[in-house]
């Protein structure tokens, strides 16, 4: 639905369908993007079934669970958001989308410290134990890497999305008749989330 919004004695045209629809063809091509990565994945997750499983015991799948657990709150948290920004409830709105913020900074975190554990055995690409090991290994680390690290810079940029909202949703620019910004944002971050739910058995509970 198209409107009008009046900012400071001028007439500002909305369209918050056109809005909308501009996310979900933006999503589309993520989903194509990784859709493709899940594809490459199982074709070599066939070819190299007892690798794969193999390798994936060197994953600490603890951790990997409660990242899980942590972005699925983030996603609850962000939801919460928006109704409170649809119930003029501005306050608690900014302290929800900051406490997101934090979620998906404490996933990240914890992404690193898991990282660095790798590196520390030497089992990162490249790496003269990494290459000792039999192809289907080396091709399940590799996916790994590229995976996990393209859903980290995907977490990145949807901390910094959200920023902007909580900052916009400050100066009264996100209100409770004007939050499809919000609502676009709070899509491409249960996106984010969706792609991890993925990610997490495919690499951590490997039978």
């Amino acid at each position: 639905m198209s409107s009008t919004e009046h900012i400071a004695g001028t007439h500002v045209h909305r369209d918050d369908v056109g809005s909308r629809m501009g996310m979900w063809l933006f999503l589309f091509t993520e989903l194509i993007l990784f859709g493709g990565m899940f594809l490459l994945y199982s074709v070599y997750r066939f070819q190299y079934a007892d690798e794969f499983h193999l390798a994936a015991k060197e994953l600490n799948t603890i951790m990997g669970a409660f990242n899980t657990a942590v972005l699925l709150t983030s996603s609850l948290t962000m939801v919460l958001a928006i109704i409170a920004i649809q119930r003029d409830q501005k306050a608690l709105s900014i302290l929800l989308q900051v406490i997101t913020i934090f979620l998906a900074l404490f996933f990240l975190v914890n992404k690193y410290f898991e990282w660095t554990a790798k590196f520390h055995h030497g089992i990162y690409p490249g790496s003269e134990q990494l290459l000792s090991k039999s192809s289907g290994e080396i091709l399940f680390f590799g996916l790994y890497y590229v995976m996990t690290g393209l859903h980290g810079i995907h977490v990145i940029v949807g901390m910094f999305l959200i920023a902007v909202m909580t900052r916009m949703t400050r100066k009264d620019i996100i209100t409770k008749d004007s939050y499809v910004r919000l609502e676009n944002a709070g899509l491409y971050w249960h996106l984010v989330d969706i792609i991890w739910i993925f990610l997490f058995p495919l690499f951590y509970l490997i039978t």
